[in-house]
């Protein structure tokens, strides 16, 4: 494990962190603004956005190739925003699925470097492997736990939620990879130098904000 993938990993993390406290500090000082609810938001069509980029600069054979699973996604981009809007209106259920989601990366990329083993697709993703699910999972679990304890809730909600967050986020990642693939590009954009554009950092959030959108009704 190379020392400069470690610095760059926690980098990211602490940055994203550092926004994510600010956002919070933010809407609870200003709370009619809906801060949290707006960041969402522009995330998302951010993601959007770099979609379409890259749609739009894909060669045309390659684009009717993989056209229904292009626009799949693309529609699947679009109903996020609905999901952004309602679960953004709620931030402390956000910073949750935001902590999980983080645990989640975080022990996933730790436990996959440490143990191997086993690819999970590699034809999509030469990095993931079994152990780095599993280690997602129980990462971003702990976390909910943590949160929920700290918050006073029901600790059977913070497993299976933490459960569910870890394993949909991470599946996001794989989607994420698979349109990556078919379009044969590393990264959605290069807005984050080393880390690629908002849906590269985001990409978890795919599955996990309709889930918790779903939860929430």
């Amino acid at each position: 494990m190379k020392k400069s993938d470690v610095y760059a990993r926690f980098l990211t993390a602490g940055f994203m962190l550092a926004v994510l406290v600010v956002t919070f500090l933010l809407e609870l000082q200003m709370p009619y603004l809906h801060t949290v609810r707006w960041i969402s938001i522009i995330v998302v069509i951010g993601a959007i956005v770099e979609t379409i980029k890259c749609f739009s600069f894909t060669t045309k054979e390659k684009f009717q190739k993989n056209a229904i699973i292009f626009l799949v996604f693309l529609a699947w981009l679009v109903f996020m925003l609905k999901a952004a809007y309602v679960v953004g209106d709620r931030p402390w259920i956000m910073l949750w699925m935001l902590m999980t989601i983080v645990g989640a990366d975080i022990g996933g990329w730790m436990f996959g470097k440490l143990v191997g083993g086993d690819k999970m697709w590699e034809n999509l993703s030469a990095n993931k492997t079994w152990a780095g699910q599993i280690g997602g999972i129980l990462c971003g679990t702990a976390l909910s736990m943590l949160y929920c304890k700290l918050a006073g809730t029901n600790i059977f909600n913070a497993v299976w939620v933490g459960i569910s967050v870890s394993l949909l986020s991470q599946y996001g990642d794989l989607t994420a990879s698979l349109i990556k693939r078919r379009l044969g590009i590393k990264d959605f954009s290069n807005l984050l130098p080393g880390h690629g554009g908002i849906l590269d950092r985001f990409d978890g959030w795919i599955y996990v904000l309709p889930l918790v959108w779903f939860m929430i009704r």
